[in-house]
């Protein structure tokens, strides 16, 4: 059994998780159920309500113009997109309305079916999207190509923005995008000074108020910026054109709603697909946009809540009286953010198919998610569904209150408002990001498609050529061979499929059989053929006396690839094929998908050893090996798979001697891999470990020579340049001297023996003249963390009394460094400069970063480090009624 466990009293690991009824998501889990009650309104979700009704009326005018429809059908659709959407959908925090990506369609099928027709076609477009919802294949939608998703949103933005600029500049638009390019030199030969000045003040003001600086800017971005454009627009309209076209709101008596469509069947289920395809797309793309915004929001909202709580315990800290700590996310008492739920896109799917099916029925354009909208919900600060739902009921009441100062916008204000958000569909982030993934030829001709041929064909063109790509990428494999002097290295580039194996063949056919060669796999695909050929070839090169390296772009080797029996390896370990003998039933799929879900949140322990699966973990896996087996499996795996990677580096070893750069003195924990986290290997590391990480003085009565001995050897003889201690989290040493102590008459055994050269840190702990130990930021989780960061900083001090450690820091040719390794949280923490070399008045452990590589320990702490250490220094002592003294911390004074 191991020396150093964690108790039950650790409860860090328990209280690391959510509780399994606290309702928030877990990664890749399913959306909770809605919970029931009554619908709830939060102060913040009418404000935010407010703020996207006043982006929503312009914006729904603006493509209702777009597309040639009743005005009045706009704000039917934002009303009804609002309410039951908001109400339905699986994103509460998405805003549904008139859909910027159907404008082009819309426009095509209103001139040729006319507008009762559309709507028909609105509703069964609405009808497929419930049926696709329930069949659960939003999921399925997104993986098309995003590159293709992309540009044919971009292809839409286009068209729009043509033919919108020939509104902006007096005219009207064509039928199609082609024409309305073909047209616009001759409109800007008829351009009309009014309608241009308007469009051109709406653009002015759409770009520069989201830009105003300073405290005025900050006041004045509460306004949409859509709205103040359309009320500049119409303020300076009213005075310098008062004959401009302006919007005309039909009566409501004759609101035209849909009829039977009348056309060939086949156009009309193209024109059904095309809706529901695009409309399907735009609002699945916008729910993953929301998800991205909340996620970030609600961390921006926790950073604070950190930054609040350190500052809290930092002054709780300083401040002499009973002890307090800051208030936790968790706690049921501090105020705490709704818990984030990812989208769920099925149900999100059929709630805009129920939109779309009744706006469809009471005249209404068709619907989807938009992220314009949904953006400034999010901005605004909703917290949930309410601020949707409101919006819908504002647009409902301004489309029944509000028409006379709704028709005083002028045409032109609009029309530039709609050019706007068409050109923001070209998004350069997607441009740069599918040029990074190498698929612009893809999204290239995809634009080109829309643009030229139609929404529906041009998504056929944008699918044609990524299957196209796809297969070039897959087929082209290219081998070159060169002559190293003796050893020939050979360069595949691409990927290794059945194609490539004659080439392949033929290549390594033409190397000598007895020869050195390293083969660079320069490729993230090797189908079975080609891994068999690159196989029998190694294979039959070896025997002949030959030696083959494997190697990745980067130069690093590559081991020979695993059988099926050893690919339930941990992917975090540094070493390959660990313990995978120790099970041979476990398949790949339930490995993965075990490390996958993290550790139980009932289990007591979060060590590594206890996340493992275990042999009950399945009734079909095979008992852990034991004794000579285990040994023998070990043995073996190492001799078969690691010992040729190593081999060579150890006979230089062998030749040269070892020349250890530190002495490393560390708990038997099995746990704590020393070597994995230093990321040493062979010759590193000069290693003692034993029972709680102890430096026995060398006056101690019952001083322990082999602990001595080694310090004296790595010093004197080894000449290492730094002495390392490092403790660890859940240390059952520190939790034994916590613990209830032998009696005064009863032998000591050897455990407590040794345990005694532990009792000053012990003391230390508890002594009113030594700085406490912690870790930079926080307080120790507990009286056992306490004592952990405790005994590390008192075996530093026996380090000192040893006469050649002595001897050698007076020299100025040896460094002492004091570790903390936290198990569960796979996290180091380093003793400041000062206190590793005993000088310093503080004793704090500063967290190692990624980024920390080539930093001194000093360098990290804060600039307040000196704010938590004064002469209230809080102790750890036992609660009451706790006589393992592993309770909570409380403040005992001088």
């Amino acid at each position: 059994m191991s020396a150093c466990v964690p108790t039950r009293h650790d409860r860090t690991s328990r209280s690391s998780g959510p509780p399994r009824a606290s309702g928030i998501k877990r990664p890749h889990s399913p959306p909770p159920p809605p919970r029931g009650g009554r619908f709830r309104i939060a102060g913040a979700d009418l404000s935010a309500s407010i703020t996207v009704f006043l982006l929503a009326v312009p914006m729904s005018l603006g493509l209702a113009v777009a597309m040639d429809a009743p005005l009045t059908a706009g704000l039917v659709s934002a009303a009804i997109g609002g309410i039951v959407a908001g109400l339905l959908g699986g994103t509460p925090l998405q805003v549904s309305g008139p859909s910027a990506g159907l404008t082009v369609v819309t426009a095509e099928l209103i001139q040729i079916y006319g507008w009762r027709t559309t709507c028909a076609i609105t509703i069964a477009a609405g009808l497929l999207q419930i049926l696709l919802g329930s069949l659960r294949a939003a999921r399925s939608a997104l993986a098309v190509s995003p590159a293709i998703v992309h540009g044919t949103l971009a292809g839409i933005g286009v068209a729009i923005a043509l033919a919108q600029l020939h509104i902006v500049l007096g005219g009207s638009p064509q039928s199609s995008a082609v024409a309305n390019a073909l047209a616009l030199p001759g409109q800007v030969g008829r351009v009309s000074p009014a309608a241009l000045l308007i469009g051109a003040l709406t653009i002015t003001v759409l770009v520069l108020w989201p830009r105003i600086p300073g405290r005025i800017g900050r006041v004045v971005r509460r306004i949409p910026a859509a709205l103040a454009a359309v009320v500049t627009a119409t303020a300076v309209a009213a005075i310098t054109a008062p004959g401009i076209a302006r919007v005309d709101l039909p009566s409501w008596r004759s609101h035209a709603l849909p009829e039977m469509p009348h056309g060939p069947v086949l156009a009309l289920a193209t024109a059904v697909f095309t809706v529901m395809l695009v409309a399907s797309l735009e609002s699945l793309l916008a729910a993953v946009a929301v998800d991205k915004l909340s996620a970030d929001r609600a961390g921006e909202q926790a950073s604070a809540r950190s930054k609040a709580d350190l500052a809290s315990a930092s002054g709780s800290a300083s401040a002499p009286g009973p002890a307090s700590s800051p208030a936790s996310p968790q706690d049921p008492a501090s105020p705490a953010s709704p818990p984030i739920r990812r989208s769920d896109l099925d149900r999100e799917l059929r709630a805009q198919g129920i939109a779309n099916t009744l706006s469809g029925l009471v005249g209404g354009l068709a619907v989807s998610g938009g992220a314009v909208r949904s953006s400034a919900n999010v901005r605004a600060g909703a917290t949930g569904r309410a601020s949707t739902v409101l919006h819908g009921v504002w647009v409902a009441l301004a489309a029944g209150l509000l028409i006379t100062t709704l028709e005083r916008i002028p045409l032109a204000a609009l029309a530039a408002l709609v050019m706007v958000v068409g050109i923001q569909m070209v998004s350069f982030a997607h441009i740069r990001n599918v040029h990074k993934h190498r698929e612009f030829l893809v999204y290239g001709a995809t634009i080109t498609g829309v643009v030229l041929f139609g929404v529906l064909k041009g998504v056929v063109i944008g699918i044609a050529v990524a299957v196209a790509v796809a297969l070039h990428r897959l087929a082209r494999t290219r081998i070159t061979v060169t002559d190293q002097g003796g050893r020939h290295l050979v360069v595949v580039r691409g990927q290794l499929t059945f194609l490539a194996v004659p080439r392949l063949s033929r290549t390594l056919g033409q190397l000598p059989p007895d020869g050195d060669a390293v083969v660079e796999l320069d490729g993230f695909f090797m189908d079975h053929a080609a891994y068999e050929t690159i196989q029998d070839w190694s294979i039959a090169q070896t025997a002949h006396g030959g030696r083959v390296v494997f190697t990745g772009k980067s130069g690093g080797r590559i081991a020979e690839p695993a059988s099926a029996a050893h690919s339930c390896c941990r992917p975090w370990t540094p070493w390959r094929n660990h313990h995978c003998h120790d099970r041979p039933e476990q398949t790949p799929e339930t490995q993965h998908g075990r490390l996958g879900t993290g550790p139980d949140p009932d289990s007591g322990s979060s060590s590594i050893e206890d996340r493992s699966p275990g042999p009950t973990d399945s009734p079909t896996a095979a008992p852990r090996p034991t004794g000579d087996n285990r040994l023998f499996s070990g043995l073996s795996s190492f001799q078969r798979n690691t010992a040729p990677l190593v081999r060579e580096e150890l006979a230089r070893l062998a030749r040269e001697g070892q020349r250890p750069s530190q002495l490393f003195i560390t708990c038997a924990d099995s746990r704590l891999v020393t070597s994995m986290i230093t990321a040493s290997g062979p010759g590193d590391l000069f290693t003692v470990r034993n029972i709680g990480n102890l430096v026995p003085p060398p006056d101690a009565e019952s001083s322990d020579d082999s602990v001595g001995a080694a310090i004296e050897y790595a010093v004197d003889v080894l000449k290492v340049e730094s002495i390392t201690v490092c403790g660890h989290s859940g240390c059952g040493a520190m939790q034994a001297l916590l613990g209830t102590k032998p009696a005064p008459d009863t032998p000591l055994t050897s455990l407590w023996r040794w345990l005694r050269h532990g009792l000053p840190s012990l003391e230390r702990m508890a002594s009113r003249h030594h700085a406490w130990a912690r870790i930079s930021g926080r307080l120790p989780a507990d009286a056992v963390e306490q004592l952990c960061l405790t005994n590390v900083v008192q075996q530093l001090d026996h380090l000192r009394a040893h006469e050649s450690v002595a001897r050698r820091l007076a020299e100025g040719t040896l460094q002492l460094h004091g570790m903390y390794f936290h198990v569960g949280e796979a996290q180091a923490y380093l003793l400041t400069e000062g206190a590793s070399a005993g000088l310093a008045l503080e004793e704090v452990f500063d967290r190692v970063d990624p980024g920390d590589a080539h930093t001194s320990a000093d360098s990290h702490a804060p600039a307040d480090s000196h704010s938590l250490a004064d002469a209230d220094t809080p102790r750890p002592t036992a609660a009451p009624g706790d006589p393992s003294g592993s309770g909570e911390l409380v403040r005992t004074g001088v």
